[in-house]
């Protein structure tokens, strides 16, 4: 079974005491930026968890395939507006120190399709 679309799971720990001005970032700028290239926003999710609320990030995002998710990122990234929302929300520094990707598709008995 070929899946529709595809999910993208992502996950982002934040430089020390950075973690307010990386939801920031989202909130203010990258969703909106996503949208404009083709990239689905699915959800947002702080962890409960005390220690792992301190610097994560956690969200899912769509894309109709794996290879029109490696355009969106490309033209994302190239995005001058992002490259401007970036440089300006780093001049004290990175606010991303790590991040996973894993891609992933529903199975045959998920829910979500």
């Amino acid at each position: 079974m070929e899946a529709s679309h595809v999910f993208e799971i992502r996950t982002y720990t934040a430089e020390a005491g950075k973690v307010d001005a990386m939801h920031a970032r989202f909130r203010d700028h990258v969703l909106r930026l996503f949208s404009k290239h083709g990239i689905t926003n699915v959800g947002y999710f702080a962890p409960i968890d005390e220690q792992l609320a301190k610097n994560t990030l956690i969200y899912i995002l769509s894309f109709p395939s794996r290879e029109a998710a490696k355009k969106s990122w490309e033209d994302f990234r190239n995005d001058p507006e992002w490259q401007k929302v970036r440089a300006e929300s780093e001049v004290d520094g990175k606010l991303v120190a790590k991040m996973e990707s894993v891609f992933v598709e529903p199975t045959d008995y998920s829910p979500m399709k």
